[in-house]
């Protein structure tokens, strides 16, 4: 099989399995719902008031957030993972989310202490301002350190400093927001609306497209800066744009879903596998596809499996997720030895 059949054949079955996921979220859950009865509700020519509800406003809006956000979380791996050059970074391994959720756990509780509520563009300004202030710690330790490994080493220390204080934040929280504020910095879908969703794809959608254009400066940045200073790429520029489309990306996810492990790492290392390549142009669109519905898949897991009780998403990612980040790290072992 030649190369671009493999990848349009690829693109085939990451789209398959995303409209697959996306009608079992809408189908499944606590409240069973018969398909007929969700295309009535999806259609406008529903009868039932509560199959109606149950659709347009709790399913529907959740399951096209989880899209954005798995795809935003993914792609924001796949751009660190290129920045940094190291296969397991990623916005959770960085330290990145962390410093977003500590930035929105402040907001929050603030915000709910003076009576006063937090607006959509509020808590991805909050999460954007940690996710860089973060990110400039990790990128300072990067100047002062050679090896890779010890890099993302501090990349975890940050992230549990982060959390360790967003755990603080929370306890000062009063009692009527502290259920909330935990469950969301546990990480979760749940509670999401269209004007989440609305607020949401004006940040991802947006930065995607930037990251797509930079498909080609990427692929010659992944050859060594010396290769792409020697091609026109203005290197500084380009790391510049690298990190702000990242955080960005980043900041979303932890604005709206708090934060989530594993998926920013695994998603790209299973595209690239799929896909049998490793250019950006192709790379990019598949992590966003398969982030995307890996995100649905464990949504779905975490809401269904137990319910009316619902798992942290990132329990569930992650239990999908650190196996390949494992798998990935014993074969690198192993081709170092040989």
């Amino acid at each position: 099989m030649t190369g671009k059949r493999r990848i349009l054949l690829s693109y085939c079955i990451l789209t398959i399995l995303l409209v697959v996921l996306f009608a079992a979220n809408l189908f499944w859950g606590s409240v069973a719902l018969t398909p007929g009865a969700v295309l009535a509700a999806l259609t406008g020519s529903g009868q039932d008031a509560l199959s109606v509800s149950i659709i347009t406003r709790l399913r529907l809006p959740r399951a096209v957030m989880v899209v954005l956000l798995g795809a935003a979380l993914s792609g924001a791996g796949y751009l660190l993972q290129t920045f940094f050059a190291n296969p397991i970074a990623g916005p959770f391994v960085m330290g990145i989310s962390s410093g977003a959720k500590l930035a929105v756990a402040l907001v929050m509780v603030i915000f709910l202490n003076h009576g006063l509520l937090t607006g959509s563009v509020t808590l991805i300004l909050a999460a954007f301002a940690g996710a860089l202030a973060a990110m400039a710690f990790v990128l300072a330790v990067s100047r002062r350190v050679q090896r890779m490994s010890i890099l993302v080493i501090c990349g975890i220390m940050i992230g549990y400093i982060c959390s360790a204080v967003t755990e603080f934040v929370v306890a000062f929280a009063q009692d009527s927001n502290i259920v909330n504020l935990h469950n969301w910095s546990q990480g979760s879908f749940s509670g999401m609306t269209w004007g989440n969703v609305g607020a949401a794809a004006a940040v991802v959608l947006p930065a995607l497209a930037a990251a797509f254009l930079l498909s080609k400066p990427m692929a010659a940045y992944q050859m060594g800066e010396a290769y792409a200073r020697s091609v026109g790429v203005n290197v500084r520029l380009f790391s510049r744009v690298l990190v702000l489309l990242s955080s960005l990306l980043a900041a979303c996810v932890t604005a709206f879903a708090g934060p989530i492990s594993f998926v920013g790492i695994a998603v790209p290392h299973l595209a690239k596998q799929l896909l049998g390549s490793a250019k950006p142009l192709w790379v990019l669109p598949g992590c966003c596809l398969g982030g995307a519905a890996f995100c649905l898949l464990c949504d779905l897991i975490a809401r269904s499996l137990f319910a009316p009780t619902e798992l942290s998403i990132s329990a569930v990612t992650a239990v999908f997720g650190a196996p390949v980040v494992i798998g990935l790290l014993v074969r690198r072992s192993q081709e170092g030895v040989q």
